[in-house]
């Protein structure tokens, strides 16, 4: 290694088997964009909203974020495995003639779906929004909550 350093030597790389098809695929990404009409491509915002699902014995969590936005512009439905979230998020316009460097907030409606592991109780749901985090208190159903055996 040093001997290739002091006397500049150049280096082999050794290449993966999948660095050709990468750069592959990486081509053929930009080849359809072009026939497309995208010029420049945009990138993608992904999912929206960004959530975690968490559990304890008792209950499930979803906290999801959702900055700048009101409690009556959601629309939460509850399956007996899994729960809804959707809405209309709405961005004011910067004005006439103005020029984007950099745009990556999105507005527009989503709808975001969570299938969770267990069965739930559809009546015991509670959902808060607090400083763009909404957060989700789903109870288990009794059927699905943990049970203690005690050994005789």
């Amino acid at each position: 290694m040093i001997y290739r350093r002091l006397f500049n030597i150049p280096t082999w790389r050794f290449r993966r088997p999948s660095d050709e098809l990468d750069r592959l695929r990486r081509q053929m990404s930009e080849l359809y964009g072009a026939l497309s009409g995208d010029a420049i491509s945009m990138p993608a915002a992904g999912v929206f909203p960004l959530t975690n699902v968490t559990e304890d014995s008792g209950n499930y969590y979803v906290r999801a974020e959702l900055p700048g936005m009101k409690s009556d512009e959601l629309n939460i439905q509850v399956t007996s495995d899994g729960i809804s979230i959707s809405g209309e998020r709405k961005i004011p316009e910067e004005g006439n003639g103005v020029k984007y460097h950099r745009r990556e907030r999105e507005a527009g409606k989503f709808s975001r779906s969570i299938n969770l592991p267990g069965e739930i109780d559809v009546n015991a749901v509670e959902a808060s929004l607090n400083n763009g985090i909404l957060t989700i208190t789903i109870q288990k159903a009794e059927v699905a909550k943990p049970r203690q055996i005690t050994v005789k």
